[in-house]
């Protein structure tokens, strides 16, 4: 034993450092690839900000078109020309305003205009239709060159650094383009010939000595370059996080070695992990009424679906669930997915109901009921609807159990002994009880036809839910012949793979409604227990 456990920590220590030795060797490749993707990611933020920037000075001087092209002013009066005047010291976007004629600018907004100046010539139209002269030097108040739109009769001076107002990383260069590929204005010095390559088709990515991203809207094209060797610092910084990565990923290598050398959890602690995840889904057996075959509600079962898909026999976790007081998130578990499944079909059948088993320490403490009393706060769901059951197991505090089955009672529930002749119950401990429906268990129901020591014990149970004036409701039935005895003995109800076998919610939801079509809705009787 001593060898082998040695031999196993041997192995997990190997493979731990060669598990190491992996993720370590990639940091550098992997660093690289970040920081690469960082600076994308940053210059493609650039190229936005630009082009949204670009975008908002194009609407800025269009609104101030379309203002001044609304007025009603006599062209070059002098309120005409103090209102292009307004426009333009209001509108941040524009330096000049004009006013044209005759294909001759008449007046500006700094006044009328002496000699025949023409309009500018159109490099491109905009998709709102404005005339655009990247280039032109204005003819009234000189300076540096700038744009104009034209529209209409009017056109508006825009300087080029208004496009491009954004402050930029050190290295970082920016050009705007429309999308025919004429370059509007440049900042910094890109290169042109990798402009004009991402103008014609616009990515990110790198060249072989920049990293490139554009932005494209509205017809405009911005395009946010920067050498490569402007990724240096970004990379030392990706490192420096990369290694203490690689430093976890060998401990959890580690872990994992041991935990596949233990082969598995123990049961416990993967209960406890199956609790925490939410690994609990709840199947619905059908209850019928035995006299007619309709389906009055369904008996909440609780199902263990481990990540892989598979289940888990409730036999296997109830048991320990119940021991160590998992049980507990358990059931509020199951009341949460009952509501989530079958919330709109209690509501549009109010003779439904649904009954979920309580463990021994709820029916004690009494908490379940607060429980449920939280979940259905917020739904249109009858208390009289969802049924609670417990076994005689529970019931050992028979004080705090009548106490807390009275408080049930009260708020609109129905109570059902589950299991009922598998324990010690006897027709003085029922009477004591306040309950509205008895189970017979499925093993009770098995000597039916059967001539065994135990096969008269059936009728009397019958009898002692009648004479205790409780539903009775027959649990395992599979067959016709036994479905048969119990009508013919007066149970109400029965629950069994002669019926259906447990089903998932979608699956139970089409079962109900095609026994509503064939048999019809239950009658109200059934929900009259509590009330």
């Amino acid at each position: 034993m001593d060898r082998r456990r040695s031999r196993i920590i041997a192995v997990a220590v190997f493979l731990a450092f060669l598990g190491a030795a992996i993720p370590i060797a990639a940091m550098a490749y992997m660093s690289w690839v970040i920081a690469i993707e960082r600076k994308l990611d940053r210059l493609e933020l650039f190229s936005r900000v630009t082009l949204l920037r670009a975008t908002n000075t194009f609407t800025d001087a269009k609104g101030a078109l379309d203002a001044i092209a609304a007025t009603s002013d006599i062209p070059c009066s002098e309120t005409h020309i103090g209102r292009m005047r307004a426009l333009t010291v209001n509108t941040r976007s524009i330096e000049e305003m004009g006013y044209f004629a005759d294909g001759l600018l008449k007046c500006t907004s700094w006044g009328r205009t002496a000699g025949k100046i023409t309009k500018s010539g159109v490099d491109y139209v905009t998709p709102d239709g404005i005339d655009v002269t990247i280039r032109m030097r204005p003819a009234v108040s000189g300076g540096k060159p700038m744009m104009a739109l034209h529209s209409g009769s009017y056109n508006v001076l825009v300087a080029p650094s208004r496009f491009m107002d954004v402050l930029l990383d050190d290295g970082m260069s920016i050009a705007l383009a429309n999308e025919e590929g004429a370059i509007i204005n440049t900042l910094n010095a890109p290169d042109p010939k990798l402009v004009r390559s991402v103008v014609a088709e616009p990515r990110k990515g790198m060249s072989e000595s920049d990293l490139f991203a554009a932005a494209h809207g509205g017809g405009l094209l911005a395009v946010a370059t920067q050498p490569k060797s402007k990724i240096g610092a970004s990379l030392r910084t990706e490192q420096m996080l990369l290694l203490p990565v690689g430093v976890f990923i060998a401990a959890f290598i580690v872990a994992v070695v041991i935990w596949l050398s233990r082969k598995r959890l123990s049961p416990l602690a993967e209960l406890e992990i199956a609790v925490r995840n939410h690994e609990f889904i709840v199947h619905y057996q059908p209850i019928v009424e035995l006299k007619t075959g309709i389906c009055v509600g369904a008996e909440a079962l609780v199902r263990w679906r481990r990540p892989d898909g598979s289940l888990v026999s409730p036999d296997l976790f109830i048991p320990l669930a119940e021991q160590s007081g998992l049980i507990k998130p358990i059931t509020d578990q199951v009341i949460k997915a009952v509501i989530l499944d079958l919330n709109s079909m209690l509501v549009e059948d109010r003779t439904l109901h649904i009954a979920i088993n309580l463990c021994a320490a709820d029916i004690k403490s009494g908490r379940i009921l607060d429980v449920l009393e939280d979940r259905l706060a917020n739904t249109d769901i009858r208390p009289q609807q969802i049924w609670l059951e417990a076994t005689e197991r529970g019931f050992m505090d028979i004080d705090a159990a009548r106490v807390t089955l009275a408080k049930a009672r009260e708020r609109g529930h129905s109570v059902a002994i589950d299991d009922f002749g598998t324990g010690y119950s006897s027709l003085q401990y029922l009477q004591r009880l306040p309950l509205d429906a008895l189970k017979i268990d499925k093993s009770f129901i098995d000597t039916i036809g059967r001539d065994t020591a135990t096969s008269s014990v059936t009728s009397h149970i019958i009898d002692m839910s009648k004479s205790l004036g409780l539903f009775s409701v027959a649990e395992g039935v599979e067959t016709e012949d036994q479905a048969d005895y119990l009508k013919a003995h007066g149970v109400d109800f029965g629950q069994g793979w002669l019926f259906s076998k447990a089903l998932p919610a979608d699956d139970f939801v089409a079962y109900h409604r095609r026994t509503k079509e064939k048999y019809g809705s239950a009658p109200e009787v059934i929900q009259a227990a509590a009330e």
